[in-house]
């Protein structure tokens, strides 16, 4: 399906006429208490109990992490070849391992969790056969030790060992029953709380990859945006106190850099449709759909809507000057399901870029728009560039 109606009817679920429909891969790596596997009044509890962390005073105490590994980072790339998703992926993953348990961005720990990351990440896609050899199996099994440095970590903090001010510390503080209260609702068990860790790491990492991915993309293939872009970063750079560096007040008054992260998921629809299974039979734009169905919203063809976006293959930022209409422009999907990750997405990518305008200019080395086969969008060759200082 397809249109802006559709996807009203399908991502605000009104009525209880859809769920989620993931795919079964994705449910057994998940697990069966993910907030991705959860309907109706169980999926508003979860979320409304793992989303206050998730929230802009919540993001507030990561960012001096995130921007200080963003300008380390930074300090490696000049006069070389760079993969900038090999280098995105690494940023992404450091971040959300520290802002879920505090893991520091070097070292083993890190080390053990990047590599089970990567086998869990790159099983979704695989056939479900839990037969020792297969990508299945290896992921079912990375999500296990990755389960297992969770528990030790719990252990560790309710035992009184190595409080953090962190996402994990945060649930376990607020939310984490510890076998008293069984039936407050306003509590996680511990699979509770690994299994929806797990679901922010896998579906917060990929999506922000490709964000910036595409979005580096984007602006070497359009001067006047990158140009625009530049003017803005320079300005909050220039404007700061001598010595200092990037501030929080700062990251969240960058109005361009907005609508630039706006085009850019319109433009690449990192996420190409959104799935779900019909809970009952209705119709919708005049097509009976029958319950149990699967029903995918296309949307691709939404964020090329001329009647929406003008010249829509056009990488444009100041279209999103205007008001969109609803649900013409799903970056971070809408309804009930909208990214619970949003915030942390945002300030990842202004952080990022930031930095990056600030002290490079960079040439690709090759020409190529293909798409890897993944659920996620992501250039096919890494989009290679050779990198120089300013």
């Amino acid at each position: 399906m397809t249109g802006r109606e559709a996807a009203k009817i399908l991502l605000t679920g009104k009525d209880g006429l859809v769920s989620l429909n993931l795919f079964y891969t994705g449910k057994q790596v998940l697990g069966p208490t993910s907030l991705l596997t959860q309907t109706g009044e169980a999926h508003k509890r979860l979320r409304r109990l793992i989303q206050e962390p998730l929230s802009m005073d919540g993001m507030k105490k990561y960012f001096p992490f995130i921007n200080s590994l963003a300008m380390e980072t930074f300090d490696n790339w000049s006069g070389r070849k760079v993969l900038v998703l090999e280098e995105a992926s690494t940023f992404t993953l450091k971040v959300i391992g520290h802002m879920i348990m505090s893991l520091e961005p070097s070292g083993e720990e890190q080390e053990k969790f990047r590599s089970n990351f990567k086998i869990i990440s790159s099983c979704f896609a695989s056939l479900p056969f839990k037969i020792p050899g297969t990508a299945f199996y290896r992921g079912i099994k990375a999500r296990d030790r990755m389960y297992a440095m969770l528990d030790a970590t719990i252990a560790k903090r309710r035992n009184g060992e190595g409080f953090q001010q962190d996402f994990l510390e945060s649930l376990l503080k607020k939310h984490s029953k510890d076998g008293l209260n069984e039936e407050d609702d306003n509590k996680l068990t511990d699979k509770q709380l690994k299994d929806n860790i797990l679901t922010l790491l896998v579906a917060g990492h990929d999506t922000t990859t490709a964000a910036l991915t595409w979005l580096v993309k984007f602006l070497g293939e359009n001067p006047d945006a990158l140009q625009r872009l530049r003017e803005e970063h320079l300005k909050i750079q220039s404007d700061r106190e001598g010595g200092s560096t990037l501030t929080w007040s700062e990251v969240n008054n960058m109005p361009y850099t907005t609508k630039v992260i706006s085009e850019t998921l319109r433009r690449a629809t990192i996420l190409p449709w959104y799935s779900r299974k019909a809970a009952q039979d209705f119709d919708i734009d005049g097509y009976k759909i029958r319950k149990s169905w699967s029903v995918n919203l296309d949307v691709v063809s939404i964020h090329h809507d001329p009647e929406i976006f003008p010249n829509p293959n056009k990488f444009d930022p100041s279209r999103f000057n205007e008001h969109i209409r609803p649900f013409g422009f799903l970056g971070f999907g809408s309804g009930p399901r909208m990214c619970p990750g949003i915030n942390l997405a945002k300030l990842e990518i202004c952080v990022f870029i930031h930095h990056l305008v600030c002290r490079y200019r960079w040439t690709p080395l090759e020409k190529d728009d293909s798409v890897q086969p993944t659920l996620v969008r992501m250039p096919k060759n890494k989009y290679p560039v050779t990198v120089e200082s300013l």
